[in-house]
């Protein structure tokens, strides 16, 4: 069994709060030179670790922070959790991980359950805003200090915010595949489970809009957030005669841009001769797949400095008395897998 502070005590034949005093660094402690030795001893025979939870409890601070984040299967994610974890632990921090599996859901009970743990604050990627909405602003009243992720919403959060503005990425790709000719598109959406489409279908059939594309030339695609669904969901695309099949996708993750690529193989297709395909995320396997993904990436060693930084100022109560939002640019990484179109559908 794991030694108690009773028991070290015991074995150095003192009182447990004289133990508590000492093995604490408190500097109320009178015990002698000779007593402070034996308590250590003792300490070091047993294999005594002071409970977290215990000195929590007396402290008000256990040096813990939770992080709630959609999918572990997507690289994206555990790069995140990983560079937090570094962030928090030069602070003394340590790092406790949740995923919702994609599930809004699984996500509501993630946030809530979280909470219940012994940590001073939480980190939460935040997959719809606006569901989640009423449960943060109960959490700025009532809850640890919290720092929500997301991409950025109309209105301010109530929690401190650090937020992906992905306007300036998507208007990037966009850019760059009008300028090499495509005039046909996809966009390959990942929604979580009870997630509806928003206004993504509106976002990106303006944005062409105002590049000459019309609507009928502009494919919506839902699928969930693994990488079968996002090939099983394009492969139906690619089905449609060649006069209308797009030319050009993007796909709002970078492994739904992955499972999208895989269909085009399934049809015989090539990338990028016959599809230019982007991603979102700049996951590190994308740079070494057979033809280098385009994609959109986030700063994320800046955004994940930014989460701990506000964290840590509000567990230490110095953070502004008003909620913050930090928000983020995304830019486009042009790679292999973006190219003119096919010239017999150029003109499309």
């Amino acid at each position: 069994m794991r030694a108690r502070l009773i028991d070290v005590a015991a074995r150095a034949g003192v009182a447990p709060n004289t133990a508590s005093t000492i093995l604490n660094n408190r500097p109320d402690s009178w015990a002698s030179k000779e007593t402070r030795e034996r308590v250590l001893l003792a300490a070091k025979e047993l294999n005594y670790r002071p409970s977290k939870a215990a000195l929590g409890v007396r402290t008000g601070r256990f040096n813990t922070i939770g992080f709630v984040v959609p999918d572990l299967h997507n690289p994206f994610y555990p790069v995140l959790a990983d560079y937090l974890d570094q962030a928090v632990s030069v602070h003394g921090y340590d790092l406790i991980l949740e995923h919702t599996r994609n599930d809004l859901a699984s996500e509501q009970h993630c946030f809530q359950s979280i909470l219940d743990r012994q940590v001073d604050g939480v980190a939460l990627v935040i997959s719809d805003t606006e569901i989640h909405r009423s449960f943060l602003a109960g959490l700025a009243k009532s809850g640890p200090p919290a720092v929500a992720l997301a991409a950025r919403p109309a209105v301010a959060l109530p929690v401190d915010s650090v937020v992906s503005d992905f306007s300036q990425g998507v208007a990037q790709a966009i850019e760059h595949l009008v300028g090499l000719g495509h005039k046909r598109f996809a966009f390959l959406c990942a929604l979580a489970k009870g997630q509806d489409d928003g206004k993504r279908p509106e976002l990106f059939r303006s944005i062409l809009g105002a590049k000459g594309i019309p609507p009928e030339a502009i494919s919506f695609v839902r699928c969930e957030h693994h990488i079968a669904s996002a090939r099983d969901a394009f492969r139906d695309l690619l089905r449609l005669p060649k006069a209308k099949r797009p030319t050009a996708l993007i796909a709002l993750n970078d492994l739904s841009a992955m499972g999208a690529m895989r269909a085009a193989v399934d049809a015989k297709l090539r990338v990028p001769q016959d599809l230019s395909v982007i991603g979102v995320d700049n996951i590190p396997l994308g740079e070494y797949l057979p033809v280098a993904l385009t994609t959109i990436a986030q700063p994320i060693k800046e955004m994940v400095a930014r989460t701990a930084s506000l964290l840590i100022q509000r567990i230490e109560g110095k953070g502004s008395a008003r909620p913050t939002q930090t928000s983020f640019p995304t830019e486009l990484i042009v790679r292999e897998s973006t190219a003119k179109p096919p010239r017999t559908t150029a003109g499309g």
